[in-house]
């Protein structure tokens, strides 16, 4: 009889359980919103640089929305963004388990 606790549970019980599903959560967010405006600037022909110049901001900063793994990006630099691609946001919060 196999006694693993981990058999039958959902892979967000096993990261709630071990302390890193809001983390992976994050990144998770992140690297969607990075593939969605690099999706959106592909379709439009937009350039990091043009971007950047639409935005008033520094490539560097460009970088740092477009890097799937980088979480310190605010909600104005991603509002920012998705105004120059066509786009809006929309967050939500939902209730937690």
């Amino acid at each position: 009889m196999n006694k693993n606790p981990h058999i039958g549970s959902s892979f967000d019980a096993f990261l709630e359980e071990d302390g890193t599903f809001d983390e992976i959560n994050l990144i998770a967010t992140k690297r969607v919103i990075s593939w969605q405006i690099k999706q959106a600037m592909a379709e439009k022909n937009i350039t990091k640089k043009a971007l950047a110049e639409e935005m008033k901001t520094s490539r560097s900063s460009i970088d740092r929305l477009l890097d799937p793994d980088n979480t310190s990006v605010t909600l104005d630099t991603i509002d920012r963004a998705a105004r120059v691609i066509g786009k809006k946001i929309h967050f939500e919060l939902i209730d937690t388990v």
